[in-house]
């Protein structure tokens, strides 16, 4: 199994979504992705998209600096 950081800091709506999606794409059941975003949609959009498919939501936080870190288990 392995993690990937996917940043999309800068981008804006779908941005970090659709970078989200082709990243999970090219991963394996079990992989964990960790996608970087400015973009405050990203919080609501990325874990609805993940329910929707059926991977997993392992966890969502903002730091200090704005950035949101999505961390995503790849499920099937």
């Amino acid at each position: 199994m392995s993690e990937r950081v996917v940043d999309a800091r800068g981008s804006f709506c779908p941005g970090p979504l659709m970078e989200l999606i082709s990243n999970m794409k090219m991963m394996s059941v079990g992989d964990t992705l960790e996608l970087l975003s400015t973009d405050a949609g990203s919080a609501a959009d990325v874990p609805e998209w993940i329910k929707k498919v059926g991977h997993e939501m392992l966890d969502t936080e903002q730091d200090g600096e704005g950035t949101w870190h999505i961390r995503v288990r790849k499920a099937k």
